[in-house]
C-alpha cells in the first residue's frame, strides 16, 4: 500500500483542486482539467494577421455567449495533467489482459514499425488508385489472405469495427432476400450470443426472436427446428460461443437453415480459437465478420482503432458493399460488385488496422493454426488451475475461455464483483464479468494464445488467494480495490446520473 503525504497544491488554483496524495513527486490524485480552470489563461496564440482580412465570425455562425465551456489552462498545466493521467494508464504492455470474448493479446513491434513507414503512413485515402498501389496491393493481399484462412470465397474490409460488419453482413442478408422478391423479418439469436447481435438486428430492421441453449451450452437444435418459418431470414450464432465452447452441430444447424433457405451468421469474434484450424465453408456458413483488432493483433480497447473483415459464402459475394480491390496485370484496380449494397465506409477501410493483420498474418506464414493452439491450451491451464476453487459454466471442454458461475463464491457472502474489484489491489485488470448473461454471476476469462505458462500460473494463484480469502470472511473485500487511484464507487447511481461536462448548466 502507499504511505500517503498529504500536501496542499501551491499553484493558484489551490482553493478549486483537491489535496493531492504524493510519493516521490509524483501524484496520485488528479482533478479534471475544468477544475484547473482560471478565466482568461490561455495556453496558445494566433500568429498576428499581417493581411488585414477580416476574421470576425458573423451571423449564424456565432455561438451563443455562454453557450461553450471551455477549461483554460496554461500549456504546461494541460500537459502535466494529460501525463499525469497517463500513468494511470493499464495496458497489454503492462501485464495480461483476462477479458474474455475480447483477444486482448500482444500487439507485435514490427507491426507498428511498418506502419509507420511514410508511403503508408501518409498515403491519402483519395489518391487515385494509380497513385496508391502500394496501399492497394497491402488491402488486396489481405483479402486473398483472409479469404484462405476461412475457406470462403469472398470478403470486404470496409467495415470499422465489429459491430460495424454485424451490420455490414445483416445488410447483406437483407440485399440477398429482396433479390428473390422476399422481405423477411425475424434474426434467430441464441441466448449465449454476444451482446451487439440483438442489438445490430434490431438496427437493421430485424425483429429478434431468442433460441434457448442446452446444459452443454450448445445451441438446443430442436428449438432451433421449432422456430425455423418462411419469415426467418437466418441465424446468428457465435462459435465458439460465448461460454467458450465450439459449436459441434454447426453443420447441423446451416443444412436445417439453408433448407428453409435462411442464412447462417457466424460471429467471429472469437475466431482466435479456430483460426487456422477449421474451415467457415465446410461449415456452411454464409456470412461472419473476424474482428481485425482481436485475432489478428490490431491494438484496441478504449474506442479504437478497430476494423472488420467480413467473409460470405457464394451467396452472398454479388452484394458485397464497394468497392473492393482486384488485380488487373500489374496493376491493382478498385471494382464493386454486380449488385453492390454500396458504401458502408468511406475509403477502403481502416487502413492502418488492415495493414496491422496483413504483416500479422504474414509474419506467421502457414504457421496460423499455432495460433489457436496455443489460446486453447491456456484458457485449458486457466481452467484446470481454477476448477477446484471456482465452478465450471460447462462441462464441455474449454477452447479460447473458460467460464466460471459465483455459485462456490456467493456461499460465502461476496460476489463476483467483489472478486473484479479485488484482483485491481493485485495488478491485473479484471476478466468479463455478469457474462454471458445465461451463467449466474459469471467470470469470464480468455488468456489468448501470447501469455506464458508462468503468467497464467501467477495469475491463478491470485485468483485462488482470493477465493481463500472470501472462504475466510475477509471482509476487505467488500471495499476493494485499495490501491487504486478511484476505488470503489457507485456504479449504479453513475450510470443513472452521469456528469459529462463539469460546466453544464
Amino acid at each position: 500500500m502507499l504511505t500517503e503525504e498529504r500536501t496542499s497544491n501551491t499553484q493558484s488554483t489551490e482553493e478549486q483542486v483537491p489535496l493531492s496524495v504524493t510519493r516521490n513527486g509524483q501524484i496520485y490524485e488528479e482533478p479534471l482539467i475544468f477544475e484547473r480552470s482560471i478565466p482568461g489563461r490561455v495556453g496558445f496564440s494566433f500568429p498576428e494577421d499581417d493581411a488585414g482580412l477580416d476574421h470576425e465570425i458573423k451571423g449564424d455562425l456565432l455561438r451563443e455567449e455562454d453557450s461553450l465551456h471551455l477549461p483554460e489552462v496554461s500549456e504546461p498545466e494541460v500537459v502535466r495533467h494529460f501525463t499525469r493521467l497517463s500513468t494511470w494508464n493499464y495496458g497489454i504492455d503492462l501485464n495480461l489482459y483476462p477479458l474474455g470474448s475480447c483477444s486482448m493479446k500482444y500487439n507485435p513491434r514490427i507491426n507498428e514499425e511498418v506502419a509507420a513507414l511514410p508511403h503508408f503512413k501518409d498515403a491519402h485515402p483519395s489518391m487515385p488508385p494509380r497513385y496508391n498501389q502500394d496501399v492497394l496491393q497491402v488491402v488486396h493481399q489481405l483479402q486473398d489472405m483472409i479469404c484462405q484462412l476461412t475457406d470462403m470465397p469472398a470478403v470486404t474490409l470496409q467495415p470499422a469495427a465489429g459491430a460495424h460488419g454485424e451490420l455490414t453482413g445483416l445488410f447483406l442478408m437483407q440485399a440477398y432476400h429482396r433479390d428473390k422478391g422476399q422481405e423477411r423479418k425475424v434474426i434467430l439469436v441464441p441466448d449465449s450470443a454476444h451482446g451487439t447481435n440483438p442489438a445490430s438486428c434490431t438496427l437493421a430492421g430485424y425483429d429478434v426472436k431468442e433460441l434457448k441453449s442446452t446444459r452443454q451450452g450448445l445451441l438446443d437444435l430442436d428449438d432451433l427446428k421449432a422456430n425455423l418459418s418462411p419469415d426467418v431470414a437466418g441465424l446468428m450464432i457465435t462459435n465458439p460461443n460465448t461460454v467458450g465452447v465450439f459449436e459441434t452441430n454447426i453443420r447441423a444447424i446451416a443444412d436445417l437453415l439453408h433448407e428453409n433457405d435462411s442464412l447462417l451468421y457466424m460471429d467471429g469474434a472469437n475466431y482466435n480459437a479456430i483460426i487456422g484450424q477449421a474451415s467457415l465453408g465446410k461449415m456452411g456458413v454464409d456470412v461472419s465478420h473476424l474482428n481485425l483488432h482481436k485475432t489478428f493483433s490490431t491494438p484496441h480497447g478504449g474506442g479504437g482503432p478497430g476494423g472488420a473483415a467480413v467473409v460470405v459464402s457464394h451467396r452472398l459475394q454479388d452484394f458485397l458493399p464497394g468497392p473492393h480491390v482486384v488485380r488487373n496485370g500489374e496493376d491493382f484496380e478498385l471494382v464493386s460488385a454486380p449488385k453492390t449494397i454500396g458504401r458502408m465506409k468511406a475509403g477502403i477501410g481502416h487502413f492502418g488496422v488492415l495493414l496491422r493483420a496483413c504483416i500479422f498474418i504474414r509474419s506467421h506464414g502457414n504457421q496460423m493454426g499455432a495460433i489457436a493452439e496455443h489460446a486453447v491450451l491456456n484458457a485449458n491451464i486457466v481452467r484446470k488451475n481454477l476448477m477446484e476453487h471456482f465452478q465450471l459454466a460447462s462441462d464441455n471442454d474449454s477452447m479460447h475461455e473458460v467460464v466460471f458461475s459465483d455459485s462456490k463464491q456467493k456461499k460465502t457472502g461476496f460476489s463476483t464483483m467483489d472478486l473484479a474489484k479485488a484482483l485491481i489491489d493485485y495488478g491485473y485488470h479484471p476478466p468479463t464479468v455478469y457474462f454471458p448473461l445465461s451463467v449466474h454471476g459469471a467470470i469470464m476469462i480468455e488468456p489468448t494464445e501470447s501469455e506464458s505458462p508462468e503468467t497464467l500460473d501467477h495469475f491463478s494463484r491470485v485468483m485462488k488467494d482470493i477465493a481463500e480469502r472470501m472462504q475466510a470472511g475477509d471482509q476487505d473485500l467488500s471495499s476493494a480495490p485499495h490501491r487504486a487511484f478511484v476505488t470503489r464507487i457507485d456504479e449504479a447511481t453513475a450510470a443513472r446520473n452521469p456528469v459529462l461536462n463539469y460546466f453544464t448548466k
